[in-house]
């Protein structure tokens, strides 16, 4: 399972002594038991990927607003986070694997418009999720229903 590679690789940083990777993997594993306890669930590696995925995108935001306040020193220390927890999400997509997913999406729920969004988008999140930005990809649907 995903959270024991987690885990592991809390182990890992500790034996080694990398306190940075180190903080963010103990981070990565708060807000996993987080949502565990919230919703007193066991954790699948689906809902592992979702939440690793809020926090890059958390990361991301953050990232965009130290920029836009000139505190490169903070954006840089965000994106060394991202980079720690991208090491355990699965490899991204490219821009042709996601139109692929996107048209199968749209010609298996017989989409028309604008108005069937949100069924493309209820089979195609699931396939996306962790592998891309999902704004990104909604971005995508809007072009090809528009």
């Amino acid at each position: 399972m995903l959270k024991q590679q987690i885990t592991d690789a809390m182990k890992a940083a500790m034996k080694g002594g990398d306190k940075p990777r180190l903080g963010v993997i103990r981070l990565m594993l708060a807000a996993i038991k987080q949502r565990e306890v919230d919703e007193r669930i066991e954790l699948d590696d689906a809902q592992v990927l979702a939440v690793l995925d809020k926090m890059v995108k958390q990361r991301r935001d953050s990232i965009q607003q130290y920029e836009d306040a000139g505190r490169d020193e903070l954006a840089a220390a965000e994106a060394a986070e991202i980079t720690v927890i991208q090491d355990f999400l699965p490899e991204e997509l490219s821009d042709a694997e996601i139109g692929a997913i996107i048209d199968a999406a749209i010609s298996d729920s017989g989409a028309e418009s604008m108005r069937d969004m949100g069924k493309v988008m209820a089979i195609v999140k699931p396939k996306v999720q962790g592998r891309a930005d999902v704004g990104k990809v909604s971005g995508l649907v809007k072009q090809k229903l528009g």
